[in-house]
């Protein structure tokens, strides 16, 4: 009977127990975060239960700040909501003050930066005597959301992804460290990182300090349409959540612009800085090896809202490249049909949008090749026949070969929608030089280039016997501009079946001749 008694009393002291510390622990959750962002608070729903322990989960948590720090979106947004969250602690830390808790987790939460310019409503946030009713070791975190807003119109707000973040509370005042596990979109793949943050900067959030390392592996380029490979990177930044400055490598055995359909490796080490204000990517600079050659880039990507994605604008430099390594890296035609070393100057532009690379890709500047070789071998039996008759050594026996020449080019070009157009080309050989405009696809398909042929020898030296004697009185025609022999010519049609003619409809307007590429 003494035993029934001490049951009963003992479920009517856990009944009242619950009962109590449903509204305590509300209050306590509720008192925590408005003292410690001075903040009105929501939460929507909160469930306790006593077994081994207490058990508490919540759903619908809020924290609002001044004003809306993410206008772009319909209603009044929160700077932190938190979807579900669950800890429990032990039955005597209930009565304790602070409660102790050592582990929270936290399913869909979202953290909203307000703009650089809205910094009052962070200053309303801070600590001001108010009572911290719970301390917590450990933050465990799924579905997580970091959106750094920006009040430039049109400027989509950087958003950061995080699948799972674990953080840790080592001390009033100290930095939290983290592991996180971020979703990176475009290359789809999932970026580790281990660091830390803060302590938070609660005037301006933005310039709390970060630091950490990351590793990006298996990242399929084959998700940007356009191209294909599988990327992976590492690299360490450090700095503020408003200027974070990054540096790392990366590596693609496999690298392929799709419209060339030839896969080659590609590294590239790069130091570059994240403007938090606005999402935005400073390039300084980047350095990339494709083969056998190197090149550097400087510049930046801009995050863009209409269309989304990025906006990449680059000054490249080619110092000394080979030539068939950039001609495997952008062009179909296998071999690349010129061999020898390059220099360029170039500006890139890659617009944001859904349409392949190679369609989105823009090039503007010059280059220079001391020496090239044709690896076409009609395109190079002509151009060494070509040389040996302008210098007035005739026709070369059938059984005998002329001497390989190499080719001197020069000229400035521009890249739109897969087409490479020149509108300034000069080359030269030993005896000869040509001034062309002009344009082929990526593809091979299309040749069509129109220029004016200037030979040392005149049109009756680059021949022997009767027909030397036939042009003869033809020589004062084509003899001007200081030239032995002055003719318009052509070459159109494909990379396997090139056309190669007189052209005398053409204009005798010769381009304007460009900066060299080395400057």
């Amino acid at each position: 009977m003494f035993l029934l008694v001490l049951l009963v009393v003992a479920g009517v002291g856990v009944r009242i127990m619950i009962t109590r510390a449903q509204p305590i622990l509300r209050a306590r959750v509720i008192a925590t975060l408005s003292a410690r962002f001075k903040s009105q608070v929501e939460l929507a729903e909160l469930h306790v239960w006593v077994a081994n322990g207490v058990h508490v989960d919540g759903k619908g948590l809020k924290i609002f700040g001044a004003t809306d720090p993410n206008p772009s979106e319909p209603g009044v947004q929160p700077l932190l909501e938190i979807e579900e969250f669950r800890f429990q602690t032990a039955l005597r830390n209930l009565f304790r003050t602070p409660m102790h808790v050592d582990t929270i987790y936290v399913s869909g939460l979202t953290m909203n930066i307000p703009p650089k310019s809205d910094r009052q409503q962070m200053n309303n946030m801070r600590q001001r005597g108010g009572k911290i009713e719970i301390a917590v070791d450990y933050f465990v975190c799924t579905n997580t959301k970091l959106i750094i807003n920006t009040a430039k119109p049109g400027k989509a707000p950087p958003t950061f992804d995080i699948s799972e973040l674990r953080m840790k509370d080592i001390g009033p005042g100290q930095p939290l460290r983290f592991d996180a596990t971020l979703i990176n979109p475009i290359p789809v793949g999932e970026i580790q990182s281990t660091g830390a943050f803060g302590p938070l900067n609660e005037a301006n959030p933005r310039d709390s300090a970060v630091t950490g390392n990351y590793s990006f592996t298996h990242a399929d380029l084959g998700t940007i349409k356009g191209i294909g490979g599988i990327l992976s990177s590492t690299g360490k930044y450090s700095g503020t959540l408003g200027r974070i400055e990054v540096e790392g490598q990366t590596d693609t055995p496999d690298f392929e612009v799709v419209v060339s359909g030839h896969r080659v490796p590609l590294h590239t080490d790069f130091h570059a800085i994240v403007d938090g204000t606005d999402g935005d990517t400073y390039l300084e600079p980047v350095t990339a090896r494709v083969m056998h050659s190197s090149f550097t880039a400087k510049g930046k990507i801009v995050r863009m809202q209409n269309p989304h994605g990025h906006d990449i604008e680059l000054n490249v430099v080619l110092g000394r490249a080979n030539i068939e390594d950039l001609l495997a890296l952008g062009v179909k035609t296998d071999p690349p049909y010129m061999t020898g070393t390059v220099a360029m100057n170039t500006k890139l532009s890659l617009l944001p949008g859904p349409e392949d690379v190679a369609n989105r890709l823009k090039l503007a500047g010059s280059f220079h090749i001391p020496e090239g070789h044709f690896s076409n071998e009609k395109v190079q039996d002509r151009i060494d026949s070509l040389s040996m008759r302008s210098l007035g050594m005739g026709r070369m026996p059938k059984d005998e070969k002329p001497a390989v020449v190499t080719s001197d080019v020069q000229g400035t070009f521009a890249l739109g929608a897969g087409v490479l157009t020149f509108s300034f080309l000069h080359f030269q050989i030993p005896g000869t030089h040509a001034d062309v405009t002009g344009q082929y696809s990526l593809d091979g398909d299309t040749f069509d280039f129109h220029g004016v042929l200037r030979l040392n020898a005149r049109l009756s030296q680059m021949t022997t016997g009767w027909k030397s004697i036939l042009l003869k009185p033809v020589d004062p025609l084509f003899h001007k501009h200081g030239a032995g022999t002055e003719v318009p010519f052509k070459i159109s049609g494909t990379h396997d079946d090139l056309h190669f003619g007189l052209d005398f409809h053409q204009k005798d307007e010769p381009p304007a001749k460009p900066e060299s590429a080395s400057q």
